[in-house]
């Protein structure tokens, strides 16, 4: 029964709901005291939620319309392009980053070593060049995604600002916002994009 009830606790503390309701800010006391006080800072401040994951956490990932509304029009203004202003890069360096699952890794047992690369770990949950076969379907297929929707400056900047910052189109979604938190690099994002629509990519390739 014990067990039942941290368990119940730490899954409250995990939403960040508001610490003006007194059970879940004991929760989340419960769940921090878990972590090592000499945790480096900015591993810590991950468990931080900011207001769009706060808002996902109230509404459990189904706000009404004019949060929702709410959230996506705050999220795409945290988007920001390349200082050159070009959205599409090298589609073979995309098609490494999509391909890399490394990076993110805390705490010490086997944190993350200098100079690990981070990527995008994509085929998670998408289904990209017919040649790798193992991927995930948490998202939808995009295979040919060049291919079907073409590689016009709509197209590109939609692509980039969907990989920037999820949030800004679907308020909720599962889908990292990789741009925001400086996972990947804008440079870094716009190769991403070539994989997708770049004709000589193999994602355009049957």
């Amino acid at each position: 029964m014990k067990n039942t009830v941290i368990a119940a606790l730490l899954a409250l503390g995990a939403t960040g709901t508001h610490a003006a309701d007194p059970v879940a800010f004991q929760a989340e006391q419960i769940f921090r005291s878990g972590f090592r006080p000499d945790n480096p800072k900015y591993w810590m401040a991950r468990l931080d939620q900011d207001e769009a994951m706060r808002l996902c956490s109230q509404y459990k990932d189904n706000p009404p319309p004019k949060v929702r509304a709410q959230i996506e029009k705050a999220q795409q203004a945290t988007i920001r392009y390349p200082v050159e202003g070009k959205l599409i890069g090298d589609w073979k360096e995309g098609e490494k980053l999509a391909a890399v699952g490394t990076g993110g890794h805390i705490g010490f047992i086997q944190p993350d070593p200098p100079g690990r690369v981070r990527g995008g770990n994509c085929y998670a949950c998408h289904q990209l060049a017919k040649k790798e076969v193992a991927y995930g379907t948490i998202g939808p297929s995009l295979q040919h995604f060049g291919k079907l929707r073409g590689n016009s400056d709509e197209i590109i900047k939609y692509a980039y600002d969907k990989i920037y910052n999820s949030n800004a189109f679907t308020a909720c979604t599962n889908m990292p916002r990789f741009g925001l938190h400086n996972w990947l690099t804008p440079e870094q994002i716009t190769h991403i994009v070539a994989f997708l629509v770049d004709p000589e990519s193999p994602v355009n390739k049957d």
